[in-house]
């Protein structure tokens, strides 16, 4: 008797750990069933792949949603709906918020209002605060939390522990790997003096190199003597690629698409303030040194920060412009256009936003195309051009810096636990969004 699928998605190019190959997929109760030739079998519904390319659920392991408090930028429900239009099956969302995600109750909140609200599965961070630290290890416990997460260097939003005993105290609370905004305090405060009124290509000058390259090695050196497990976020330095190259013991590193595509002084020039992030955009010799990185192993995986802000909050005079930009949605056609231009293979590109997420973060039952997982799919067209536009955009904010710019390779599909919620363009499902879960809280 022939098997019987919830859905099977056939003919198309998997890609997985064992390589590239024409594969159908077996969908069954939200998990995948088999893998191979299923033309024998029968489906509530079978989708034609021929000619596009199957890969694990992306996970965007680093955004920023602004729910709550900041909502007239972002909220859980338009932040979500642009991961799944451009692909994104799963995203971890950021603590920075009004009020910020630093207690028990803050989590829940969050994850109740994601529940089915959202378009893609999730996850949050919790941040740390001094004065939440003897309370970390049950945080980093609870359902939904992926991570703590740390702010060594200020950004958006009042999260800051920017001393040795402080982030010391952390790592000592806590049990599980933990991500760190990682930019020196000290040497930025030193050197604000170097902000130059009106042009935000002093902003790398300001914000420099060596504000990020002390300061992960301050965080490194705390890990080694703590026995503790660190992430470092939006690494945009070639110096801190090189440093981190010889700590992998204890250091798991990320970049993200807008660091690896723009570099200064060009984006400043032609983007003005919507090239402005925390860590900046740096020249090109800082870029080709994230490539390094990444071509050598030492960048873990590829997270857009997705950080929104209004266009009148970005046209503000610079320094009082916010830092930030859209990033979730162009996370994966920036990356294939990558792929296609030979800078990286789509294998790579698979480990760092499939199972990089998944070792990283300890993901159960994602990152991996096998029997048993959930049947998360970004389905792309390797060959199809087209030319990102705002009005593709479908995050409040209504703007990304690739605006006008013409990529090869394009996310067509976005199955989430077999579930089509996006499919050629069109949210083709309600929100059916679930909490991420973690091998190291699977009790939770």
């Amino acid at each position: 008797m022939a098997e019987t699928y919830d859905l099977i998605l056939k003919g198309g190019t998997v890609v997985n750990q064992d390589g590239e190959g024409l594969r159908d997929l077996g969908i069954r109760d939200g998990r995948f069933a088999a893998i191979g030739d299923l033309s024998r079998a029968s489906a509530g519904e079978v989708v034609d792949c021929r000619g596009l390319h199957l890969l694990p659920g992306v996970v965007d392991s680093h955004v920023h949603f602004r729910e709550p408090g900041l909502t007239h930028k972002e909220d859980l429900e338009t932040g979500s709906r642009a991961a799944v239009m451009g692909g994104v099956t799963a995203v971890f969302e950021m603590p920075n918020t009004i009020p910020t995600t630093t207690g028990a109750a803050a989590l829940a909140d969050k994850v109740k209002a994601a529940h089915h609200r959202m378009h893609c599965d999730f996850a949050f961070y919790v941040g740390a605060t001094r004065e939440n630290t003897a309370d970390l290890a049950e945080l980093e416990r609870l359902p939904g939390a992926c991570a703590i997460k740390v702010f060594m260097g200020s950004s958006t939003g009042s999260l800051l522990i920017d001393d040795d005993d402080g982030v010391r105290a952390v790592l000592k609370a806590i049990s599980r790997r933990a991500a760190f905004h990682s930019e020196d305090e000290a040497r930025l405060n030193e050197r604000m003096h170097l902000r130059v009124e009106g042009d935000p290509s002093s902003h790398p000058v300001w914000r420099d190199a060596q504000a990020a390259l002390m300061c992960t090695q301050r965080l490194v050196r705390l890990a080694h003597e703590t026995g503790k497990r660190v992430h470092v976020l939006h690494v945009t330095s070639k110096d801190e690629a090189e440093f981190l190259a010889a700590h992998k013991d204890v250091a798991t590193a990320e970049a993200t698409p807008a660091h690896l595509t723009l570099s200064a002084p060009d984006c400043y020039e032609r983007l003005g303030t919507l090239a402005q992030l925390n860590p900046p955009i740096r020249d090109a010799a800082h870029q080709a040194g994230l490539w390094h990185g990444l071509a050598q192993g030492v960048i873990d995986t590829v997270g857009s920060d997705h950080s929104p802000h209004t266009r009148e909050e970005k046209s503000h005079v610079y320094p009082k412009t916010h830092s930030g930009m859209t990033g979730v949605q162009t996370l994966v056609p920036v990356m294939l256009d990558h792929v296609n231009a030979g800078r990286l293979s789509l294998q790579r590109f698979v480990d760092l936003t499939s199972a990089g997420p998944a070792r990283v973060f300890g993901i159960a039952g994602k990152g991996r195309i096998a029997a048993g997982y959930d049947a998360d799919v970004t389905v792309v067209d390797m060959k199809r051009r087209e030319t990102i536009t705002d009005a593709w955009i479908a995050s409040r904010a209504g703007w990304t810096p690739f605006n006008g710019v013409s990529v090869t390779g394009w996310p067509v599909g976005t199955v989430i636990r077999g579930h089509k919620a996006m499919w050629d363009g069109e949210l083709s499902a309600p929100s059916l969004g679930e909490r991420v879960r973690f091998l190291e809280t699977l009790s939770c």
